[in-house]
C-alpha cells in the first residue's frame, strides 16, 4: 500500500459531495452540513433540512464557513467516515 489513506483511490470513481464547515475547532476533523430542501407530503411546502458530517483533514486547511467537497472513505473513527477532498470557496471575511 503505497497510498496514503487520506487520498482517494486512482481506480474508482469518487461520490463527491458539497457541504459548508460548521465547526473546526478539533485538530484534524471538521463537521461539515449539508443542506437540501424537502417538499411536504401534505401541504406542499418545501422544508429546509440539515444532515451533519464529520470528516477528516489531514492539515487543517478548511476554517467554519468554507464550502468544501468531502469524500467517502473507510472509517477513521466511532463518528468519521469521510475526508476533504478540495475547498471550493473560502469564506468571504
Amino acid at each position: 500500500m503505497n497510498e496514503s489513506n487520506t487520498s482517494p483511490s486512482s481506480n474508482t470513481a469518487l461520490r463527491l459531495t458539497r457541504c459548508v464547515v460548521a465547526k473546526d475547532k478539533m485538530q484534524k476533523s471538521r463537521v461539515g452540513v449539508v443542506v437540501r430542501r424537502v417538499r411536504h407530503p401534505l401541504v406542499g411546502k418545501y422544508l429546509k433540512r440539515t444532515t451533519r458530517i464529520m470528516f477528516h483533514d489531514e492539515n487543517n486547511d478548511s476554517r467554519e464557513g468554507d464550502e468544501v467537497l468531502i469524500y467517502q472513505t473507510r472509517p477513521k473513527s466511532a463518528h468519521k467516515s469521510f475526508a476533504l477532498h478540495s475547498i471550493v470557496r473560502k469564506k468571504a471575511q
